[in-house]
C-alpha cells in the first residue's frame, strides 16, 4: 500500500477504474485521506448490478450523469484490510464492504448532529447527508478503498467470499422483509419477480422466516428462470388466472423496470384486506397504482431499496447454513471474471451490459 503523509495527515493512493462518461472508463489515480475510525481495503470481488449497468449504458436522467460522473463504480463486495485505524479491525481481515455510509460516518459527527432522520427517524438507511458507493461517491472498483470501520462487516471464518459477495443484495432483502416479521408466522406470501432480486427475496423468505411451498408463490415471466426457485410453489404470470387466484397476506414485488405496473396490480388483486405490499423493484418512471383497491382492502404499500450496516450481521449469520449456501449457489456463475488491467473490467462491463443473464458477474481482482 503507498501511504502518503501531507500535512500532518495520512492520504492513501488509489488506482480507479472510473466512469467518465457511458461506456468510456479511464484509470485514474485518487488521493483519499484516511480518518481516524476508517479502514482501508483492497477489493477482492465484486458482483455487476443492474444500477451499475444503468450507468454504464446511459439509461439514467442526464442531470444525474452530468452530477455524478467521473465515478468508480460497482457497489457489491468484498475485499481485506490493508490498513486500519482501529482495534477491531485487523490487517488481513476480510469483510464485506457496506456501501451505504451515513452521513455522520463519513464526516466524524455525531447522528444528532448529521440530519433530523439520523437524530430522531429510522436510522441511517435514510440518512439525509449519506453517501452511496458507485452512487454517487467513488465505488468499489479501485484497489484501495477508504471507508468508516463501521461498513467493513467481518466475514465469518466458515464463510466463502463468493456467499458474501452476495450478501449486499441480500441485506437488502432482509432490511425490507424485517419490517414485516411479526407477520411470517402464520402468513402467505407471493413474490413476484423471477431476476436475482426475486430469487434472493423468495429464498430468504423460505429459508430465513420459514416459508415452504404452501404458503410461499412466485410469480415468474421466463420458465427457464423460475424452474431455480425450487423452495417455492411458482406460476408463470402470462399464464395465471389472478381472478381466481389464492389471496395472500404480504406480496413482494421485485421486478422493477417497466414490468413494475402489472406487478404492483396483480399483487393488489391478490392480497387479502389488511395485507401488505412491499415495493423493492426500481424504476425511473412513475408508475400506474389501483389506488380504488387498497383503499378498499386497507393495504399498506411498503417502499425499500437499501440496507445498511446491521442488516448485513443477521444476512452473514444465516448464510453460514449449507442449505442456504447451497440456494444462493444457484446464482453464481461457474467462474469468477479475472480484471487485472482496465481492459479487462472493460469487457467484464460490456458482456454484462450485452448479456444480461440470471446469474450474477462475479469479478475477481488481481491488482
Amino acid at each position: 500500500m503507498i501511504v502518503l503523509i501531507t500535512e500532518n495527515k495520512d492520504e492513501v493512493c488509489s488506482r480507479a477504474y472510473r466512469l467518465i462518461r457511458p461506456g468510456h472508463m479511464e484509470e485514474t489515480f485518487l488521493e483519499t485521506p484516511i480518518p481516524e475510525g476508517h479502514v482501508v481495503i483492497e477489493p477482492t470481488l465484486a458482483s455487476i448490478c443492474h444500477a451499475d449497468l444503468r450507468y454504464y449504458t446511459g439509461q439514467r436522467r442526464p442531470e444525474a450523469l452530468a452530477k455524478k460522473l467521473p465515478m468508480a463504480l460497482l457497489h457489491e463486495g468484498v475485499g481485506r484490510v490493508v490498513h486500519s485505524t482501529v482495534p477491531e479491525l485487523q490487517t488481513g481481515e476480510r469483510v464485506v464492504i457496506v456501501p451505504n455510509i451515513p452521513g455522520y460516518m463519513q464526516d466524524g459527527i455525531t447522528p444528532e448532529e448529521c440530519c433530523p432522520v439520523c437524530k430522531d427517524g429510522p436510522g441511517g438507511n435514510y440518512c439525509s447527508r449519506g453517501y452511496f458507493l458507485g452512487s454517487g461517491i467513488d465505488g468499489i472498483a479501485q484497489n484501495r478503498l477508504v471507508i468508516p470501520a463501521s461498513c467493513a462487516i467481518p466475514i465469518p471464518s466458515d464463510l466463502p467470499d463468493e456467499i458474501a459477495v452476495l450478501s449486499e443484495l441480500c441485506s437488502v432483502s432482509y432490511q425490507a422483509l424485517q419490517r414485516v416479521r411479526d407477520r411470517w408466522g402464520r402468513a402467505r406470501a407471493a413474490v413476484f419477480g423471477d431476476g436475482p432480486v426475486g430469487y434472493l427475496t423468495a429464498s430468504m423468505i423460505h429459508h430465513l422466516f420459514g416459508l415452504d411451498k404452501d404458503r410461499l408463490k412466485v410469480f415468474g415471466a421466463d420458465p427457464n428462470k423460475i424452474d431455480k426457485f425450487h423452495f417455492a410453489d411458482c406460476a408463470m404470470v402470462q399464464e395465471y388466472d389472478f381472478a381466481a387466484a389464492e389471496t395472500v397476506d404480504i406480496a413482494v414485488e421485485c421486478t422493477g423496470g417497466r414490468f413494475s405496473e402489472s406487478a404492483v396490480n396483480q399483487a393488489i388483486d391478490i392480497l387479502n384486506p389488511g395485507g401488505i405490499l412491499i415495493l423493492m423493484g426500481v424504476t425511473e418512471e412513475r408508475v400506474p397504482i389501483n389506488t380504488r383497491d387498497v383503499l378498499e382492502k386497507g393495504l399498506t404499500l411498503i417502499g425499500s431499496s437499501r440496507s445498511y450496516a446491521p442488516d448485513y450481521y443477521q444476512v452473514l449469520e444465516a448464510m453460514k447454513d449449507p442449505s442456504y449456501q447451497q440456494t444462493l449457489r444457484q446464482i453464481l456463475p461457474e467462474e469468477w471474471t479475472r480484471i487485472s488491467k482496465l481492459e479487462d473490467y472493460i469487457e467484464a462491463m460490456n458482456d454484462a451490459a450485452e448479456h444480461r443473464g440470471w446469474k450474477k458477474t462475479v469479478l475477481a481482482f488481481q491488482w
